[in-house]
């Protein structure tokens, strides 16, 4: 029997294989993808972001740029032992091992990158999560989506259906939308 997509078994397969799996670091679609996602934060300067699903912790690395502190997780510890690799020498990233819904960080986020990982939840979960994220970014915080529109066997959702998803939670208003060939970017705003 194989793992479950969402399970971490999966996830720790994939990268015991290939220490990038989907090829976040070297991949030019991917730096376009990092740089399409930190265009859409602007000029802001955020005091605590989340990344849930932070990988091989590439797109971590440059939101420390922008962030007074970073909390990243990512279900593989494989993946977070090259994150950690990735984002030494910066201090204001944390790195743990967890996976959602059940293992976030406490407290509040006036930023949260919700990438890659949306389509790996059924709806019913997505909508659970988003509602439990909504609830930790404060007044005027930002949630910002990025998801690739292509077709996987592993994913339960698509990248369109998991930000229609994204934007039918009461508490967003959408401020900023880019389609490009292979990915889609919302962000929105907490009301």
């Amino acid at each position: 029997m194989s793992a479950s997509t969402s399970s971490a078994e999966f996830f720790e397969q994939k990268y015991r294989m290939r220490a990038d799996p989907w090829n976040f670091a070297r991949s030019d679609y991917e730096r376009s993808r990092y740089d399409a996602i930190i265009a859409a934060l602007g000029e802001r300067r955020y005091e605590r972001a989340f990344e849930p699903g932070c990988s091989v912790g590439e797109l971590t690395w440059r939101l420390a740029a922008l962030c007074g502190h970073v909390d990243a997780m990512d279900i593989s510890a494989t993946a977070i032992d090259h994150a950690k690799r990735r984002c030494s020498g910066l201090p204001n990233i944390d790195l743990q091992v967890g996976g959602l819904p059940l293992q976030m960080p406490d407290g509040a986020f006036d930023l949260i990158v919700f990438s890659e990982i949306g389509y790996y939840f059924d709806e019913a979960r997505l909508q659970e999560l988003g509602r439990s994220l909504v609830n930790r970014i404060p007044s005027f915080g930002t949630l910002l989506a990025a998801h690739w529109l292509g077709t996987s066997k592993d994913h339960v959702l698509s990248g369109d259906r998991v930000h229609e998803v994204l934007g039918g939670l009461e508490g967003l208003r959408l401020d900023y939308s880019e389609r490009h060939e292979g990915f889609r970017l919302d962000r929105w705003k907490r009301l």
